[in-house]
């Protein structure tokens, strides 16, 4: 059996040439959209970040898949850096195909890659979990409210002055600034993924601060990562940059609240 290549990717929705039959190591969380693209490209094996793992293990739920699949801790490297995780990454949890192959908790994520090269091959599987966008319209709104469940899905002219609630994490993809919103919205709502080291699941914030754009994360243990729905009416508000709070979002409180006034806002 010929051993898979390790393949790099900051985020799942943006997978490189030769992924099929690969070891696919992102930057991603491990939630059901980011499992199902994982299994509709064929990967041999995968390791993604736990994102905290959060309410309902939403962070973790590629473990399900049948093809060896492991998280790498966000108390270890930050969330949307690969080149981080394969230097710093530990691993937190794993399938029991991946166990089966020697990857152990606390493993340095390089090194689990590597024991993953082993992996069988795997058929690519029409897996699909369908990835929500909805424009909702509240009472006396003057700005659309967007629900996306992933920051992949923001429409840059369309969600322009928007409040966009994504349940995308937080940091920053590849550390790049320019990837914080792809839209000039009035304001933005994300999961914390757990914070974690270096506080990389919070990066978006500075960065949109710095465009006058009031950014939220909700904490990890409040919501489902992957699930604005749950972003949005189970949120719990856990960072807020300047701008954000100066127009009333107060950290440990619902972030539903200050959203949906966010909506009816002027200027």
């Amino acid at each position: 059996m010929q051993q898979a290549t390790i393949v790099i990717a900051p985020t799942i929705t943006k997978l490189p040439d030769g992924a099929a039959g690969a070891v696919l190591v992102t930057g991603s969380h491990g939630g059901a959209y980011p499992a199902s693209l994982a299994a509709q490209a064929g990967v041999r094996a995968l390791i993604f970040h736990d994102a905290g793992i959060g309410r309902d293990d939403a962070g973790i739920a590629a473990l399900g898949l049948p093809i060896p699949a492991a998280a790498i801790s966000h108390l270890s490297a930050r969330v949307g850096d690969t080149a981080d995780m394969m230097a710093r990454g530990r691993i937190s949890r794993m399938n029991a195909p991946a166990a089966a192959l020697g990857v152990t908790e606390g493993m340095p994520c390089a090194e689990a890659a590597a024991l993953l090269q082993q992996a069988p091959p795997a058929e690519p599987q029409a897996v699909h979990v369908a990835e929500g966008r909805e424009v909702l319209h509240p009472e006396a709104a003057i700005r659309p409210l967007v629900l996306i469940d992933s920051a992949s899905l923001v429409d840059p002219e369309a969600d322009r002055g928007a409040v966009i609630v994504t349940a995308s994490h937080g940091g920053l993809v590849g550390g790049d600034p320019k990837m914080a919103l792809r839209a000039d919205g009035f304001a933005a709502a994300y999961h914390d993924a757990g914070i974690g080291i270096d506080n990389a699941g919070i990066g978006r914030l500075p960065a949109l601060e710095a465009r006058g754009i009031a950014a939220i994360t909700v904490a990890a243990a409040s919501a489902r990562i992957g699930d604005a729905h749950s972003v949005f009416d189970d949120g719990i508000i856990s960072a807020a940059n300047p701008t954000a709070q100066r127009l009333g979002a107060i950290i440990g409180h619902p972030a539903r609240a200050v959203l949906l006034a966010w909506t009816r806002r002027q200027g």
